[in-house]
């Protein structure tokens, strides 16, 4: 039988998108929907994004984040803290061919950085149990 933390391990390997939130110099969350590129486990979410975007600006500002996905009724909410990586051998392992929507002069664009998500805590809501748990 599987335990809620590998549910909602594969509840995150089989979401495209994620809620990444950010605190705005204002004190107040900020939600985005976030394309999901990569997971490691539970507690570890990659994500893309310019570095002049607002959400780069309140991580730098600010390391505190959530993250939250649902699925068919069931959910999970994180809480840790965010990393801006901009070292060109991860920016390139993790480059998608879509990025270069967004990022013009490929993995090596400037603006092109990741945020690596570290969850400290989890909250979920799967098939009717309600768990909150310390992940560190």
């Amino acid at each position: 039988m599987e335990t809620l933390k590998e549910k909602a391990e594969a509840m995150l390997q089989g979401c495209e998108v994620v809620v990444l939130t950010s605190i705005n110099k204002e004190g107040y969350p900020r939600p985005v929907p976030m394309s999901k590129i990569k997971s490691d486990g539970i507690s570890v979410i990659w994500m893309a994004t310019g570095l002049n975007s607002v959400k780069t600006k309140d991580f730098l500002a600010n390391p505190k984040a959530g993250v939250c996905f649902q699925e068919q009724g069931n959910s999970v909410a994180l809480t840790g803290e965010v990393e801006i990586i901009t070292d060109n051998a991860i920016k390139k392992e993790l480059w998608q061919d879509w990025f270069i929507e967004h990022f013009t002069e490929g993995a090596t664009d400037p603006n092109y950085v990741l945020i690596k998500f570290v969850a400290q805590h989890a909250t979920y809501w799967i098939d009717g149990k309600f768990i909150h748990r310390k992940m560190r």
